[in-house]
C-alpha cells in the first residue's frame, strides 16, 4: 500500500531532490526512486516504472518531466508545478551564480586552470554516456546502422538535428518489426480529449508568451527573441536528454550563432555537471552568456536571456505531462510508437558519439586544421603532434573512475578540476 503525500510534504521532498541532485538523469531518477518508491513509499514500482517509460518517449529533459508526472499524479496541476518547479529552481539560481562570476572572471589563470582539468573529464563523461546509452539501444544490426549513419550525417555533412530524428523515427515506423507488447491493466476512467487540449492549449501559451512578448517588443533580431527562440525549438526535438540536446546546442550557438566559444561551451558543461539539477541548466549558462556577450549586453541583458533560456527550456515538459499523461498507457502500448522510439535511440547514440569526438578534439589537441569538403562543409581535425599529454591523462583517470570505480560524477568532475590546476602550475613552474 502507498500513501498519498500532502502538498506539505510533497513541497519539502521535491525542494530535497533539487538540491540534491546530482549526477545527470540517471542519478537523479535514482535519488527520486529512492524517496518517493523506498523511503516514502508513496508510489510502488510499477507505476514509477511507466511514468519513467512515458518521459522517455518525450523531447526534452526526462528526470524533470518525471518529476513533474508524479506530482501531477499525486496533487493534479498544483502538485506537477510544486515537483517539476522545485526540480529544477536550486540549481537554476547556483548556475546564475556561477554564470555571473564566469563571465566577469572567467578568464584569470587560476579558473582557466581549474577549468582546462574540468573539460577533460567532461570527455570521459561522454563517452560514458555512450557506452551506457549503447548497451541499451543496440540490440539489433539496424540500430547499429542508424547509429552510425547519424554520427556521418552530422559529422561529415553537418546534418540538421532535427531531419535526422525525424528520418531515425520514420525509418522506425516503416522497418518491420515483431515486437509484442505486454499485457498491462489500463484505467477503466473515460479520456476527455477537451481537458488535454484545454491544458496544451493553457500551458503552450504560458511557455510561447515570453518569446512572442520580446518578438513583438524587440523584434527578431534582438538577441533575446533568438535565445528563445532556439530553446523552444530545442524543447520540441531534443529527444535522447541531455547528451543529446547538446550536440544540436553546441551546432547552433557556438557554430551558427556564435554566441559563445566551444571552450565555453565545454565550460558551462563542466559547471552543470558539478552543481545540482538538470544537466540541461547548462542551457541556461549558453543564454546568459549569449546576452553577456551581446554588442550592448552585460548583466541585465545576460539575466533576461538566462531566464528566457531556462522558462524555454523547462516549461514545455509542463505541457507534455499535463496534455499527455493521461493517454501514457496507451502510447504506451502502441507497437509503432515503441519502434519509432527505438529508431531514435539509436540515432541519438550516434550524435552523442559526434559530440564526444567534436569536444575531444578541442580539448586533447591544441591545433586543429579546417579542410574543406566538396559539399560545402568544412572539417576541422586535430593536429596529431599537438596533443595535450596533461589532458589526456586527466581524461584517461576521470574515465577510469567513473567506468573502473563507478566514483560519482561531482567527486570525478572535482578530482580533474583540482588536477587540471596542478598540471598548469607545474608547466608554469618548469616553463
Amino acid at each position: 500500500m502507498t500513501d498519498t503525500p500532502s502538498l506539505a510534504d510533497l513541497t519539502r521532498e521535491s525542494f530535497r531532490i533539487g538540491c540534491l541532485g546530482f549526477g545527470g538523469p540517471a542519478g537523479q531518477i535514482a535519488l527520486m526512486h529512492r524517496i518517493f518508491v523506498d523511503e516514502k513509499r508513496w508510489v510502488e514500482e510499477e507505476p514509477f516504472q511507466h511514468a519513467l517509460n512515458y518521459c522517455t518517449l518525450l523531447p526534452g529533459p526526462e528526470a524533470q518531466q518525471l518529476a513533474t508526472y508524479l506530482g501531477w499524479r499525486w496533487h493534479g496541476v498544483v502538485g506537477g508545478v510544486i515537483a517539476g518547479g522545485l526540480f529544477v529552481i536550486p540549481g537554476a539560481l547556483v548556475i546564475f551564480g556561477l554564470a555571473w562570476l564566469y563571465a566577469a572572471f572567467g578568464q584569470t589563470p587560476a579558473l582557466e586552470a581549474v577549468f582546462f582539468g574540468i573539460k577533460a573529464a567532461v570527455i570521459a563523461i561522454i563517452f560514458e554516456a555512450v557506452f551506457k546509452i549503447s548497451k541499451r539501444a543496440l540490440k539489433t544490426r539496424a540500430s547499429y546502422l542508424l547509429a552510425a549513419a547519424a554520427f556521418i550525417a552530422l559529422f561529415l555533412f553537418n546534418v540538421p538535428f532535427p531531419l535526422i530524428i525525424l528520418s531515425a523515427a520514420l525509418i522506425g515506423v516503416l522497418m518491420p518489426n515483431d515486437a509484442k507488447v505486454a499485457e498491462t491493466q489500463t484505467t477503466s476512467t473515460p479520456l476527455r480529449a477537451s481537458k488535454s487540449l484545454a491544458a496544451a492549449l493553457i500551458w503552450g501559451a504560458a511557455w510561447l508568451a515570453p518569446l512572442l512578448a520580446s518578438l513583438v517588443l524587440l523584434g527578431p533580431d534582438h538577441v533575446l527573441t533568438r535565445v528563445g527562440a532556439l530553446f523552444s525549438q530545442l524543447a520540441v526535438v531534443t529527444f535522447g536528454g541531455a547528451y543529446a540536446m547538446l550536440a544540436y546546442l553546441q551546432q547552433v550557438a557556438v557554430s551558427d550563432q556564435q554566441w559563445l566559444s566551444q571552450a565555453q561551451m565545454l565550460d558551462g558543461f563542466g559547471l552543470a555537471e558539478t552543481t545540482p539539477g538538470p544537466l540541461v541548466l547548462v542551457n541556461q549558462f549558453v543564454g546568459f552568456l549569449a546576452g553577456w556577450q551581446a554588442p550592448g549586453g552585460g548583466l541585465l541583458l545576460a539575466a533576461a536571456t538566462a531566464a528566457m533560456a531556462s522558462w524555454c527550456t523547462f516549461a514545455p515538459s509542463f505541457v507534455w505531462i499535463f496534455a499527455g499523461a493521461p493517454y501514457a498507457e496507451r502510447l504506451r502500448q502502441n507497437v509503432k510508437a515503441r519502434a519509432a522510439l527505438a529508431a531514435i535511440t539509436a540515432a541519438v547514440l550516434g550524435i552523442i558519439l559526434k559530440l564526444a569526438v567534436t569536444f575531444s578534439f578541442a580539448v586533447l589537441f591544441r591545433e586543429a586544421v579546417q579542410i574543406d569538403l566538396p559539399w560545402g562543409h568544412a572539417l576541422r581535425l586535430p593536429v596529431l603532434p599537438s596533443l595535450d599529454f596533461a589532458a589526456l591523462l586527466i581524461a584517461a583517470g576521470s574515465a577510469l573512475a567513473l567506468v573502473r570505480f563507478k566514483m560519482n560524477v561531482l567527486w570525478v568532475v572535482l578530482g580533474a578540476a583540482l588536477a587540471g590546476y596542478a598540471a598548469t602550475q607545474l608547466a608554469v613552474n618548469f616553463s
